[in-house]
């Protein structure tokens, strides 16, 4: 009888001890998945997948290559190598930007997408990696100033930071949204509207292809100061650590400054003159 005791706790202590371990292994095995983050997820299947939009020259589809270039391709290039990864580029609309990133469609989102504190609620951005002014395109002629659009009808893209801007910096102004800036020209060539408004370097890539670009321009009129951020899934301090280290690499290399040259320096078909470092401030 104290025998059989002896027996039946020896085996229920093997059996809490088992089970004690069991659960130490689990723990381990699901702490382990908890601490996995999108760095190692990118890295273990050997791809960064980027979101761009078809913008001119920030992103194209190259028609006979089935490729795309662009400033914001070449970005998302970079930043895969640096990595050590394949770059797999995928075109998304200004409006799914951060839908698509928040669904896990893409790892990150390099798409013109200017950094302000609502869409910094949602998502995480990089240190900016282009800046920009929102301006107009207008018949030739028409506008000396920002304030003779004070009461315009003025075009811009449904969703955008410069919907945004228009309607708190010109609350007089009549805003008319189109889904991307291509049918706010076909509107604003047949007089819809008085002005189409964007960002300076978005606008100049479309103004070059106008048929009629001469009845056209671009005026010296700003409403507000942009600053594009790579966009990331909230709470992913790794892959944005990840992200900064190597675009302020690209900045001290020159890397930066080399691809802006091919996208917008004087022999580009939209000059612009570079006014910005990246860097953490």
């Amino acid at each position: 009888m104290l025998l059989a005791f002896s027996a039946h706790l020896y085996l229920w202590r093997i059996t809490v001890k088992l089970k004690f371990l069991l659960s130490a292994i689990l723990g381990i095995s699901l702490l382990g998945t908890a601490l996995a983050d999108d760095l190692d997820e990118i890295k273990k299947r050997g791809t960064l997948v980027v979101g761009v939009t078809s913008d001119p020259p920030f992103a194209q589809l190259d028609t006979k290559k089935q490729t795309y270039t662009g400033y914001d391709v070449d970005f998302a290039v970079a930043i895969a190598k640096q990595m050590g990864v394949k770059v797999l580029i995928k075109d998304i609309s200004t409006a799914d930007r951060i839908p698509k990133l928040q669904a896990k469609d893409v790892d990150v989102v390099i798409a013109t997408l200017t950094k302000n504190a609502e869409r910094e609620k949602l998502i995480d951005f990089s240190y900016g990696y282009f800046v920009t002014g929102q301006k107009f395109i207008v018949h030739k002629g028409k506008i000396k100033a920002i304030e003779d659009l004070t009461n315009a009808t003025i075009g811009t893209i449904s969703g955008s930071t410069s919907e945004k801007q228009l309607r708190r910096e010109m609350p007089h102004a009549k805003v008319v949204l189109f889904p991307g800036p291509d049918q706010g020209f076909v509107a604003l060539g047949k007089g819809e509207i008085d002005a189409f408004s964007t960002d300076e370097p978005i606008l100049a890539g479309l103004y070059n292809k106008m048929p009629n670009k001469n009845d056209f321009e671009i005026p010296n009129a700003s409403v507000s100061l942009e600053v594009y951020g790579i966009g990331m899934r909230k709470g992913e301090k790794r892959l944005v650590d990840e992200v900064n280290k190597i675009i302020v690499g690209m900045e001290q290399t020159g890397e930066a400054s080399k691809i802006f040259e091919r996208w917008f320096g004087p022999n580009s078909t939209i000059p612009l003159t570079r006014l910005f470092k990246i860097n953490a401030k």
